[in-house]
Formats: C-alpha cells, sequence, structure tokens
C-alpha cells in the first residue's frame, strides 16, 4: 500500500530515489527500503515526503484519514504497518531457521553414513587380509 504510492508518485513527479532522499534528508537506501516495504517512515517524515511530493499523508497511506495535521492518527497508521512488516520479518526467519536445521540434519546423517561405510570397508578389507594370510 504505502510502498507502491509512494514508487508511483515519486517517478510521476519525476524524481529519483536519490533525488527524493536528499529533498528529505535521509539517504538512497531508506528510499529503497520504503519502496520495498522492508520498513515505513516516522510521522515527520512521512509529512515531509507528502510536502515534497505536493500531496496528501492519506494519499501515500492508500486510505482515507478525514485531518492529514493529527499525527497520532498518522502514526497509528505507521504502528499499524510497522506491526506487518514484524510479522512478516518473524515468519520469514521462522522459515529460515527451519530450512537450517534441515540442512544441518542432512549433513550430520550423510557423516555417520560416511564413518559408518568407512568403518565397514575398513573391516571387510582386515577380513580379507586375515584370509590372505591364512592362505600363504
Amino acid at each position: 500500500m504505502f510502498n507502491e504510492n509512494l514508487k508511483i508518485i515519486r517517478k510521476a513527479k519525476g524524481y529519483t530515489q536519490e533525488e527524493l532522499a536528499i529533498k528529505i534528508h535521509v539517504v538512497r537506501q531508506t528510499i529503497s527500503k520504503w519502496e520495498k516495504g522492508l520498513s515505513v517512515p516516522d510521522a515527520d517524515t512521512l509529512s515531509k515526503l507528502a510536502d515534497v511530493l505536493e500531496i496528501n499523508v492519506s494519499e501515500l497511506l492508500g486510505s482515507e484519514i478525514k485531518e492529514e495535521t493529527n499525527k497520532n492518527e498518522v502514526a497509528e497508521q505507521l504502528a499499524k504497518i510497522s506491526e506487518q512488516l514484524a510479522l512478516k520479518n518473524r515468519r520469514h526467519k521462522r522459515i529460515w531457521k527451519v530450512i537450517g536445521f534441515i540442512l544441518l540434519a542432512v549433513i550430520v546423517i550423510n557423516m555417520l553414513l560416511v564413518v559408518l561405510g568407512t568403518v565397514t570397508y575398513n573391516e571387510k578389507n582386515a577380513d580379507i587380509t586375515t584370509i590372505e594370510e591364512k592362505l600363504r
């Protein structure tokens, strides 16, 4: 919602991420994170962003906010967006943890199989050597 609106409006106004970042006193990577939906600006920065882009904060957020100047409402919207991002990040972390544990288990099992195979091979090789010595 916010990330898509920001990107569309920024491009419509003809700003690059770098140019917009300079105008609101942040680094280009911050604009990139906002447009990718990885983070959101605080209420003051959101207000500056809306001023630079010459739009209402409600247009950036993609929803109807009755009174733009009420920073509490904007802050509540941002808090909801931040909470959604946090949930998304926690899910991703859980998924990567599970994948890590599965990979670790596969590696451990493979190592055990190699060790067992080596031990079995050495035992059979020792048995063959013993039989050859008896036959001589």
